[in-house]
C-alpha cells in the first residue's frame, strides 16, 4: 500500500472493489460528451478470474487510489505468459509485463497509481514495463492520443487528454502507435479500385462469399485459423486460447450479421477474411452501463433493427481482417482485401443504412493494411499509443 498526503492506493480485493474499479469513469468522465459508458456487467467480467478465460494464461492485481474516503483513481498491472513467451521485438520477452486501466482525478493520483504497478510489476520479474494494455491486447490497447472529439467505436477506448503528458512525465516512451481510419462509405472508391475489384470478380478462381452464421463455430475456426498465420508475424499478436475463443464468441456473436463478415477462397481454399461490426456504442450510449432493469430490453431492440433483423447504424467498424502470409506480398492480397470491403460497404449502406465506416487498429508500420485504407481514400481520425519503460531492479 502507498500513501502520500491524503491520498491511499490499494489493492482491489473485494468484488465491492472491483465494483469501484468498474464504476470510477461512469464519475470521471460525466461531463465528457465523447466518452461512451461501458456495459458494466461486462467490464465486471473482464477484470474477474474464473469469466475472462485472459486469466488462464496471465496474473494480475488491480488498484484503486483513495483520497478522504472517495475513489479517485484506478489502474491494473499483469504478467500475460503468452505475451512474455514473443519475441522481444515483437513487443514480448520473459521480462515484459503490462499495465493499463488507467483512470485519475489528477496527475499526483496518477504518479503513484503508476508506481504501484511498476512495483507489483517489478515483484513478478518485471523489468520492461509496457502499457497501457487493459489487459488483452485484444481488448482496448494503447492510450488515446487523438482524436478526442470523437466517441470511440465498439470496443475501442477513451481517454482524458491529460493523461499523455502524465504518462510521459513518469518516464515512458512511444513503442508502437495504432492507427484507426474513417470514410465516408457512400461514396464509391476511385476509379483504379473498382477496376481492380472487377478484375477480381472475372477471376473464375477467387470466391467472396458471406458466412453463415448457422454455422458459426465453423465458420470462426476459419477465419482464426487465418488470423493466427495472418497475424503471427505482428507486433503485439497474442494467438487466441480455444476458452477465449468460445469467450470472445459468446461476446461477438450478437453483432455478427452474415452480409458484414467475408471470407474469401481462392481455387476453394479460405486465404482471407474481413470482419465488420455495427458500432454497438451508438445503441448504448443513453443506458448509463446498466442492462437492466429495461437496458437489456432497448439494447435487444436496437440491435434487431426493430422488427427488421438488421440494425440501422450510422458507424461500421471494421475490427478484424487477414490475408495468410503467403499472399501478403502479392497483389492478389490487396484485390482480396479490395473487394471484400466493397461488397461489406454496399451492404452495409444498404441494408443497415451506414454512412461511415472506420477501420482499425492497424500497427503504424503494417504497410499492407494503411496502403490499402489510403487506397479507398480513409483518413487517420484516432490515434492510440503504448509506451514502455526500464524498471530498475531493488
Amino acid at each position: 500500500m502507498i500513501q502520500a498526503n491524503t491520498t491511499t492506493i490499494r489493492q482491489v480485493v473485494t468484488k465491492a472493489d472491483r465494483k469501484a474499479f468498474v464504476e470510477l469513469p461512469f464519475r470521471l468522465y460525466a461531463q465528457d460528451h465523447a466518452w461512451v459508458p461501458p456495459l458494466k456487467d461486462e467490464s465486471m467480467g473482464l477484470i474477474t478470474p474464473g469469466k475472462n478465460p485472459f486469466f488462464e494464461h496471465a496474473k494480475a492485481q488491480l488498484f484503486l487510489a483513495e483520497r478522504n474516503g472517495k475513489i479517485v483513481g484506478r489502474i491494473s498491472a499483469s504478467v500475460d505468459y503468452a505475451w512474455t513467451s514473443m519475441p522481444a521485438d515483437r513487443g514480448g520477452g520473459t521480462d515484459s509485463g503490462n499495465w493499463g486501466y488507467l483512470d485519475a482525478e489528477d496527475q499526483d493520483v496518477a504518479r503513484l497509481l503508476i508506481v504501484s504497478a511498476e512495483d507489483w510489476l517489478r515483484d513478478e520479474g518485471v523489468r520492461r514495463a509496457i502499457g497501457p494494455i487493459s489487459m488483452s491486447i485484444w481488448e482496448e490497447p494503447g492510450l488515446l492520443i487523438r482524436g478526442h472529439d470523437q466517441p470511440p467505436t465498439v470496443m475501442m477506448g477513451h481517454d482524458d487528454k491529460r493523461y499523455e503528458a502524465w504518462v510521459e512525465a513518469a518516464g515512458y516512451v512511444k513503442v508502437k502507435d495504432l492507427h484507426t481510419w474513417e470514410l465516408d462509405i457512400r461514396l464509391p472508391f476511385p476509379k483504379l479500385i473498382q477496376r481492380i475489384i472487377s478484375s477480381g470478380e472475372k477471376n473464375p478462381r477467387i470466391r467472396i462469399r458471406k458466412v453463415n452464421k448457422k454455422r458459426f463455430a465453423d465458420e470462426a475456426a476459419i477465419i482464426l485459423t487465418i488470423l493466427n498465420d495472418a497475424w503471427s508475424d505482428n507486433w503485439g499478436f497474442v494467438p487466441f486460447t480455444e476458452s477465449e475463443i468460445a469467450f470472445a464468441g459468446k461476446k461477438m456473436k450478437p453483432i455478427i450479421f452474415n452480409d458484414l463478415v467475408r471470407i474469401a477462397e481462392l481455387d476453394g481454399e479460405p486465404v482471407a477474411f474481413m470482419m465488420t461490426w455495427p458500432d454497438l456504442n451508438e445503441f448504448q450510449t443513453d443506458l448509463n452501463g446498466d442492462l437492466f432493469p429495461f437496458g437489456f430490453i432497448k439494447l435487444l431492440w436496437r440491435l434487431n433493427g426493430g422488427f427488421s433483423g438488421k440494425p440501422k447504424v450510422k458507424t461500421m467498424r471494421v475490427p478484424l481482417m487477414g490475408v495468410v502470409k503467403r499472399l501478403q506480398a502479392s497483389r492478389m492480397a490487396s484485390q482480396l482485401a479490395f473487394m471484400m470491403i466493397e461488397y461489406i460497404r454496399r451492404a452495409a449502406v444498404a441494408d443497415f443504412g451506414s454512412k461511415r465506416g472506420e477501420i482499425g487498429w492497424i500497427l503504424e508500420d503494417n504497410q499492407g493494411m494503411n496502403s490499402i485504407a489510403e487506397s479507398i481514400n480513409c483518413e487517420i481520425n484516432k490515434t492510440y499509443r503504448i509506451y514502455e519503460k526500464r524498471l530498475l531492479g531493488e
